[in-house]
């Protein structure tokens, strides 16, 4: 994980520490980083709880090898926070539905995190789902489409897995 040009600031510090918890799979650390009434609010108009979100980390976590993630720019103002991202990583395991490419896939978008006290009360995230299903192959990207703007499916809400 680099961090190139971000400002030392402690609403950065607490927003950055989130993605070091989920990069390293520090699971128990990330119950520390979040509120207990947290809201993730993801790509497709899911809204998670705290459990849902690690859950969902920790599905993407256990799909995707040799993860890194680049922090590229970061604002801050009232405990707001955005950060870009770009994660790189091989998918060798099931994601959003698609069986394993062992591809390497770079995903890119923006989180905003709002942080109270040092803690992350809310997220909002922006992915750039098309390049990434497009990296996955035509399949999954058209399997995709399909699932989730024609026939509306909703996936069940991810389970976190406690070690």
């Amino acid at each position: 994980m680099t961090a190139n040009a971000i400002p030392s600031h402690p609403d950065i510090d607490a927003a950055l520490a989130v993605s070091r918890a989920i990069l390293n799979g520090e699971w128990n650390k990330l119950d520390t980083l979040l509120a207990p009434d947290f809201r993730y609010h993801g790509d497709l108009g899911d809204v998670y709880d705290r459990d849902q979100y690690i859950g969902f980390m920790q599905a993407m976590k256990g799909a995707m090898s040799d993860m890194n993630m680049e922090f590229t720019h970061a604002v801050t103002t009232d405990g707001l926070v955005s950060i870009r991202f770009i994660t790189t990583a091989r998918q060798t395991g099931k994601f959003m539905g698609a069986p394993a490419t062992g591809k390497n896939v770079e995903v890119r978008g923006i989180f905003m995190r709002r942080v109270v006290d040092g803690v992350v009360q809310e997220e909002w995230q922006a992915t750039d789902l098309l390049w990434l299903m497009t990296q996955m192959g035509f399949g999954t990207l058209m399997g995709y489409a399909v699932a989730a703007g024609l026939l509306k499916k909703k996936n069940p809400a991810p389970q976190r897995i406690d070690a």
